[in-house]
């Protein structure tokens, strides 16, 4: 079910609930997006807890804003994907190994698993898995500084 126009609040109990444009009421809600790294904040469902689109929004910038803030709020207290910005170190070139980065969450430190845990998700962006499934996102592998692109290359 595709629906363009909504109303979406959240409920005493901290849940989201939309009603449709025909007064259909859905409660516990969530947000899921299409396509979280190539376009974040466009094509977004809307989804009861037992998995049903109930909803659906083409670009998040559309919305009104109390009801963008309310989904960008959502999304953001559910998704964690933090930003590679420099790779520091590595305890090895070989697998499993610690990687010590600059995020956009923070410096923190995760182990590799192995090479197959860095997959391309476009011609410059990768996704790095860590042992516990954490993804770390590396937007454009040209931005990186020279240091970040050597460590990077060995594992690529």
């Amino acid at each position: 079910m595709t629906t363009t126009r909504f109303e979406l609040v959240r409920n005493p109990f901290g849940r989201l609930v939309l009603t449709t444009e025909d007064g259909q009421v859905f409660e516990n809600v969530a947000p899921a997006r299409a396509f979280p790294v190539q376009a974040p904040q466009e094509g977004i469902a809307l989804v009861c807890s037992d998995g049903k689109e109930v909803g659906w929004i083409d670009k998040l910038d559309d919305l009104p804003p109390a009801i963008a803030a309310l989904v960008r709020e959502e999304l953001g207290g559910r998704e964690f994907m933090p930003e590679i910005s420099r790779i520091v170190s590595v305890t090895s070139y070989a697998t499993p190994c610690t990687w010590k980065v600059h995020t956009d969450r923070g410096d923190t430190e995760f182990v590799l698993r192995g090479e197959e845990d860095i997959r391309r998700i476009g011609p410059d962006t990768l996704l790095v898995s860590d042992i516990h499934g954490i993804h770390f996102l590396i937007r454009d592998a040209h931005e990186l500084d020279k240091h970040s692109k050597k460590i990077l290359d060995r594992f690529l």
